[in-house]
Order: C-alpha cells, then sequence, then structure tokens
C-alpha cells in the first residue's frame, strides 16, 4: 500500500459514559488496555503495521491525557510525511459547537486533510481491539472499482439484534442495511458468508465501524451539514446511490464499548491462548517506551496472569488477572479475576514506611476479586473487595459497582479494612 495515499482518521468517541469511571478524567481512546497499551495504541498500530503512517485522532473530551500520550509515543523520521496528530474539537468561523456525531467530527476536521495528498479516507474507531491488515480491504475495494467499502464480521442471531446489519448480493455490493433488527426480522437478512462461519451460525454481517471512502465521495458527502452520523446516515443514505461493498473479516474483534466489555477482554490476555495476540511479531502492539525495570516476584501462585514490567510482588496468589506497570501488591494477598492497571509513577520509598502516607498499590492481607483498579489506586490493608452479579450498582467518590465489576477510581484511597463483598 502507498502510504502517502491513503489518509486514517480514528473517532475518539464522545465522553465515553458507558464506559465510567474509566473515562470520568479521560478520553475513551486513552483508557489503559493490557496493563501498558491504551486502546488508541490498537488502530494506530494497526494502521502503522499496514504501512499507513498519516493519522489524526479525533476527540473532544478530557483529551489531555490522550495528546500526553500520542506526543510522547508516535515520533518518525525528520525524513518522512508520517504523523499521528491529536485534532481536538476546536471553534472556527464555520464551526462554532462540539462534534455532534462520527461524520460531524469528520466535516468539522475535512480542512486539515484536504490540505494533503489522498486518494482513500480509512475512518476507524478508537474504542475497538483487533488486529487488521488494511491492505486487504483496500486492495478489495480497488479491484471492485467501490466508491465506499465497509468491513463486517458475521455474527450469530442472538449479537445480530446489537449491530448495524448489512445484507449483500453475489457480487459482494451491500443493498441494504437495519440498525439493531429485531429478532423476528432476521431470517430476512442472511447474507453469504464462509462455510466455516456458516458452520458456526454466523450468517448476518455486522458492521465493524470500519470504513474506508474515496475522497471524492467523501468531500462530496462532507458539504452536507444535516447529516452527523456515519452509521445512522451516511451508510445507509449512500446504500443504493453509490457502489457500497462489505470487507469481511473473520478474526477476533470487540468492541470496547461497555465496563464488562471492557473486563472481558483484558482478562482474556491472560488465557493460554489469548484471541488476541500480543505476541505477533508481523501485528505487534506499539505504545510509549518505558524504561521500567525487570518484574520481582517474591512468595506468589501465578496462575493465568499476565504481569508488565516494573512491578513489585509479594502477593500470595494472582489468579486469572492482568497487572499493569509499577504495581505494588503487599504480602498475603490475593487477587483473582482483576485488572490491575498499575501506576503512573513510584512512590518515593520514605513514603511507603510513613504510616500517615496511603502507600499505592495493594496492601496486606486483601482479597480482591472481579475488579478494576484503575491508575494509582492506594488500597489499604485488609481490605475485602468480592465483585459478582450479587451485587447492586452503585457508586461513589472511590469507586464504582457495574454489572457486578468493583471499578476503584483512578487515585482513589481505601481504608484498611474496607469491605464490599
Amino acid at each position: 500500500m502507498q502510504g502517502t495515499k491513503v489518509l486514517a482518521i480514528i473517532l475518539g468517541g464522545g465522553q465515553g459514559s458507558r464506559l465510567h469511571p474509566l473515562t470520568e478524567t479521560r478520553s475513551k481512546p486513552a483508557v489503559p488496555i493490557a496493563g501498558k497499551y491504551r486502546l488508541v495504541d490498537i488502530p494506530i498500530s494497526n494502521c502503522i503495521n499496514s504501512g499507513i503512517k498519516r493519522m489524526f485522532v479525533l476527540t473532544q473530551f478530557n483529551s489531555a491525557s490522550l495528546n500526553r500520550h500520542i506526543k510522547n509515543t508516535y515520533h518518525f523520521s525528520f525524513f518522512s510525511s508520517a504523523f499521528v496528530d491529536v485534532l481536538a474539537a476546536e471553534q472556527t468561523p464555520n464551526n462554532k459547537g462540539w462534534f455532534q456525531g462520527t461524520a460531524d467530527a469528520v466535516r468539522q476536521s475535512m480542512h486539515h486533510c484536504k490540505r494533503l495528498e489522498y486518494d482513500y479516507m480509512l475512518i476507524l474507531s478508537g474504542d475497538q481491539l483487533y488486529q487488521m491488515d488494511f491492505n486487504d480491504m483496500l486492495n478489495a475495494h480497488k479491484k471492485a472499482k467501490a466508491s465506499l467499502s465497509i468491513a463486517t464480521i458475521p455474527v450469530n442471531a442472538k449479537d445480530a439484534t446489537e449491530f448495524g446489519i448489512l445484507k449483500t448480493n453475489n457480487k459482494n455490493e451491500i443493498t441494504s442495511f437495519i440498525e439493531k433488527p429485531a429478532a423476528e426480522l432476521l431470517p430476512d437478512w442472511t447474507s453469504k458468508v464462509s462455510s466455516e462461519m456458516e458452520g458456526e451460525g454466523r450468517n448476518y454481517l455486522a458492521s465493524m465501524g470500519i470504513y474506508i471512502f474515496n475522497r471524492e465521495l467523501l468531500e462530496n458527502l462532507m458539504e452536507d451539514t444535516t447529516t452527523i452520523d456515519f452509521g445512522k446516515e451516511i451508510i445507509p443514505q449512500s446504500i443504493g446511490k453509490e457502489k457500497v461493498i462489505s470487507h469481511q473479516y473473520e478474526g477476533y474483534w470487540t468492541d470496547i464499548g461497555n465496563i464488562d466489555s471492557f473486563f472481558e477482554a483484558n482478562l482474556g490476555l491472560a488465557d493460554d491462548f489469548p484471541k488476541f495476540d500480543l505476541y505477533s511479531r508481523e501485528k505487534r502492539i506499539y505504545t510509549r517506551a518505558r524504561m521500567l525495570p525487570t518484574t520481582k516476584v517474591s512468595g506468589t501462585s501465578l496462575n493465568k496472569t499476565v504481569i508488565a514490567e516494573g512491578c513489585i510482588i509479594n502477593a500470595s496468589k494472582i489468579e486469572n488477572s492482568v497487572i499493569g506497570i509499577r504495581s505494588k501488591i503487599d504480602t498475603e494477598s490475593t487477587v483473582i479475576n482483576t485488572y490491575m492497571m498499575g501506576s503512573d509513577f513510584y512512590q518515593p520509598i520514605e513514603e511507603i514506611f510513613d504510616s500517615n502516607v496511603a502507600s499505592m498499590g495493594i496492601g496486606k492481607r486483601c482479597f480482591i476479586k472481579n475488579a478494576i483498579l484503575d491508575k494509582n489506586c492506594c488500597i489499604g490493608d485488609d481490605v475485602r473487595i468480592n465483585g459478582g452479579k450479587h451485587l447492586a450498582n452503585d457508586e461513589n467518590e472511590s469507586y464504582a459497582i457495574k454489572e457486578g465489576i468493583v471499578v476503584i477510581k483512578k487515585g482513589a484511597i481505601i481504608p484498611n479494612g474496607f469491605t464490599i463483598q
């Protein structure tokens, strides 16, 4: 793929309310995943691995940490045209308000894009977990002489009701679209899929929110200021008017839309053979290069656990968990089914031994299960957090409970002996 011919836009999403409280102080693309990465690293890495090295990330809420992460991470040669730039919503003479939707966000940013040479615009979501070679999609787009291509993934009847479903003809052209169809409508919305997908009952094509537009079509569509969303307006209105094709993807893909899916995706990385492969040489995930020491583990029973660098682990047991950078877990503590994001910095040693200062990480004799610990948490000694469906949804200054998952907020101080069970 000619990198100079493709420009990528990564949509940062809105306020990210479904991922609250993880989005209380940061934008959705800046949410930490897998112990050492950020969500935005996924689409950016997919682009880099596909030879696309000119990207805009669009955001408008809590963008400071995202700006800092991208500035500290993605550096290209002075002699290269490559860049990753954050475009936050800005007031201009023509645009005086916030982004109103996905299409409106691209429209308000088009004056930056039009200055650059490109033939195709790749539009991506900033909150999905997958590894995809966009060359395959672009080559199919060019071969079909399409104006617009939509990446689709086969889903089963149960999942189909949660997605925008596309119907294709025998030429792979999209002929119709329906948003979150009722179960009784599904028999009319099957499409041709591979025999493997058919065998799994995945006969419906769901939009992945990944699009390739020809430049001319996109710029023409962006002149219509009445349309504000790709999925709800631009895509349905283009079907029948333009040549719109489906590009079927059959690999692992998940939409990190809420706390439950975020939790499941992270803990899935601790499986023996995770569906999302962080160890692939060809599909590597890039992030900020930190000069951290190795992790130190003492007296701990570990099972199905991912531990990032720079940790000090003295726990009794850690099972089916992801432990993020600079995490500290003290003696006789047990951690099960938990994503601990870690810390942004090391606490000075004099503070660690000062009884008047809360110690970062997990203290002594704690039991933590079914939880997400955001960055820089201070969990005291003898704390018991036993998440599960038996807990009602709740929220206060220190934590939130969503669908049985206990989320300890960023920088929260949980006192000695505190209990949620």
